[in-house]
């Protein structure tokens, strides 16, 4: 069921793809394509790999035929994508948790790219009905609903520029491990002594997992501010009443001022 509420009623990559769809000059055009898409003349809107194909009841007995899509990234752009997602662990979190970070096109822009499209004229899209314009009211009418079908699944975005829910998270899970497995104990060539990896008495102290007493150099320690103004509040979302939020952020922000401070060797 479509509704049309107000810009706060609206996620916010489903307000993006709407606010694109508003900037067509042809405001008659677009009119006639809302009033389409609210009568329900969108018979079905159905996303095949890379494309989303529709039928529209127009005034011929038979529904006309529509094809979109938009340019689909390379496998060389997806690996660099994938690599820069995974150095965010917040976006990593949002994505696996089917969310999308409200500042992901920051991935995509550091590799070039760009995952909304800047016009329509970068969507490509094509109706069998007589009309020349393009979009018709037809392919407009299916613009309309795909904000709705962006705000149930936004990694539909994703399929549009060539891949799957599943193969995103996928690869980020096996970016993940690759890099887990980079910093481990990878010793080439060296022989790695079995006896110490597995000690019958080892006992691992959890206890002291944060524990280091050795002296650091200072020359290797930089106390930098995150990439992200997102916090691990933001991730988990809302835990309670406002109030209680508004006091976690306080102790978070304390925290974290604190842990500056520790770092610096400062009073």
């Amino acid at each position: 069921m479509t509704t049309y509420g107000t810009e706060s009623d609206k996620k916010w990559w489903e307000q993006q793809w709407l606010d694109l769809l508003n900037s067509y000059r042809f405001k008659k055009r677009l009119e006639r394509a809302r009033r389409y898409a609210m009568e329900g003349n969108v018979l079905t809107i159905e996303f095949k790999e890379q494309k989303v194909i529709a039928r529209v009841q127009g005034t011929e007995a038979e529904p006309y035929k529509i094809s979109l899509w938009l340019d689909a990234f390379t496998d060389e752009d997806w690996q660099y994508i994938i690599e820069t997602l995974s150095q965010r662990a917040i976006f990593s979190a949002k994505l696996l948790a089917g969310e999308m970070p409200p500042n992901i096109e920051e991935v995509f822009a550091a590799n070039g790219l760009r995952l909304f499209p800047f016009t329509l004229q970068e969507i490509h899209s094509r109706c069998s009905c007589p009309d020349r314009a393009n979009p018709c009211k037809h392919i407009g009418a299916v613009y309309y609903l795909l904000g709705d079908r962006f705000s149930e699944d936004p990694f539909l975005l994703f399929q549009l520029r060539g891949r799957t829910k599943q193969q995103i998270i996928a690869a980020l899970r096996e970016q993940r491990g690759n890099e887990s497995g980079e910093s481990g104990n990878d010793t080439g060539n060296e022989k790695v002594d079995d006896n110490r990896l597995h000690k019958p008495n080892f006992t691992p102290k959890i206890e002291r997992f944060w524990q280091y007493d050795q002296q650091l150099d200072s020359g290797l320690v930089v106390i930098a501010p995150p990439p992200s103004s997102e916090t691990i509040l933001d991730v988990l979302g809302p835990l309670g009443s406002a109030a209680l939020m508004q006091y976690f952020r306080e102790v978070y922000s304390l925290v974290s001022q604190q842990a500056i401070l520790d770092g610096l060797n400062r009073e």
